[in-house]
């Protein structure tokens, strides 16, 4: 297979690329990148393409290799949110040669003074601009890639209607090239102003007095998610998802409900992945309300019972099971899912529930906790202790040489 040469460029065109860099681009018979990206570089032997839309059919034709000389020009450094990771992914990084540029990231932390080390990077390029929102904390500061004229908007959308509009926001067009322009306000002055088409937005979280505040750690709110009173009340979901350990991997959320545990595992772990399971199509629907407004967009809900909605899906890292433990063959079906050095998390409520967790640890092991909360409430005149259901949780590793 022929190595393909994975060229960065910037605002700054063909001046701002060194000398290897160009080589590969003339040594190139076919040359591929967006239409502006081929506008910069100058006319030789290779033939040029511009990238389809989709772009997955030529990604898949580059993978299998055409035995031609290949130049791909991407965006800035093409292994930060750029089509060289993509690429990687694809073909594996053998078969690349990167030339990496400066990144919009690196040029906007630089243009602002800011510490690369202490900004978060968020890409909304082809995913909602929701996708900002769990970063949203006061005195953080974020760089926002985005594509199009609408996309400073958009971001600008998402910090409003969360209560960040006083929000720094620096709109920052043609980094690096002759037309560089950066125009600073807040989120509130921006609008639905647009911008020049190839531009990022940089961030400095101010909160207004009606924001929420809420962090990626678990434990939001129950006020945070729209709900039929399907939910894992706080004190116990961070409980539950203490005990699942969110890490890079896939979750299945079985019974999801309002989706409150994938979607708090999504947030907890920016590499997580996770496919909340909903028989009832109306919860299902507000699993994704919630998963996009609470900016994980990127959740996979399937609309079924288990356990038969969970044949054909892959194979999980973990699994919480929240609804529906009584049915018959359900934990069972969970537990040879679940990938060998995996963890199994399931609550009830019920006793008949309890039974099947008591079951279910005899049969596999693991641990069994009880936990019962109560809140302080007004008695007349007077405060007591409602007690809300208590919870019997078990909580099961799978261990590396098990397969049944």
């Amino acid at each position: 297979m022929s190595v393909i040469s994975v060229v960065g460029i910037g605002a700054d065109g063909w001046a701002g690329l060194g000398e290897a860099a160009r080589a590969a681009v003339l040594d190139a018979e076919l040359i591929v990148g967006s239409r502006r990206q081929l506008a910069l570089v100058p006319d030789c032997a290779g033939a040029k393409r511009p990238w389809p839309s989709p772009i997955d059919p030529l990604v898949d034709e580059l993978a299998n290799g055409s035995g031609e000389r290949v130049c791909v020009l991407a965006s800035g450094d093409p292994m930060l949110h750029g089509i060289g990771a993509t690429l990687a992914r694809r073909t594996g990084p053998e078969r690349l040669r990167v030339y990496p540029h400066p990144s919009a990231f690196a040029l906007a932390c630089a243009r602002l003074g800011w510490p690369a080390a202490e900004v978060e990077l968020v890409s909304a390029v082809a995913r909602p601009s929701e996708v900002v929102a769990p970063l949203l904390q006061p005195g953080r500061r974020i760089v926002a890639y985005v594509a199009g004229a609408g996309g400073a908007a958009g971001v600008a959308r998402v910090l409003r209607e969360r209560g960040f509009g006083p929000s720094r926001f620096v709109v920052l067009e043609q980094l690096g090239g002759p037309t560089e322009r950066i125009v600073d306000g807040t989120a509130e002055e921006w609008g639905d102003a647009p911008a020049g088409p190839l531009h990022a937005v940089a961030v400095e979280c101010r909160a207004g007095p009606e924001a929420a505040l809420l962090t990626r750690q678990p434990g939001l709110p129950d006020a945070a998610y729209e709900s039929d009173g399907q939910l894992t009340k706080w004190p116990v979901r961070a409980v539950t998802l203490a005990a699942l350990r969110p890490r890079p991997g896939l979750l299945w959320d079985v019974g999801a409900g309002s989706g409150s545990i994938a979607i708090e595992w999504l947030r907890a772990e920016p590499l997580a992945r996770a496919v909340a399971i909903e028989a009832k199509p109306d919860r299902a629907n507000r699993v994704r309300e919630n998963a996009l407004r609470l900016g994980v967009p990127a959740l996979a809900v399937v609309e079924g019972s288990a356990p038969e909605a969970l044949r054909g899906l892959e194979a999980p890292d973990a699994i919480f099971v929240g609804g529906g433990l009584e049915t018959p063959g359900l934990t069972a079906a969970c537990w040879r899912a679940l990938r060998p050095g995996g963890c199994l998390v399931a609550n009830a409520v019920t006793l008949e529930g309890e039974r099947v967790l008591q079951a279910a640890r005899a049969e596999h092991g693991g641990a069994l906790m009880r936990l019962a909360i109560s809140h302080a409430e007004p008695l007349g005149r007077l405060e007591t202790w409602r007690p809300q259901l208590p919870v019997v949780q078990w909580r099961a590793e799978k261990h590396r040489r098990s397969s049944a």
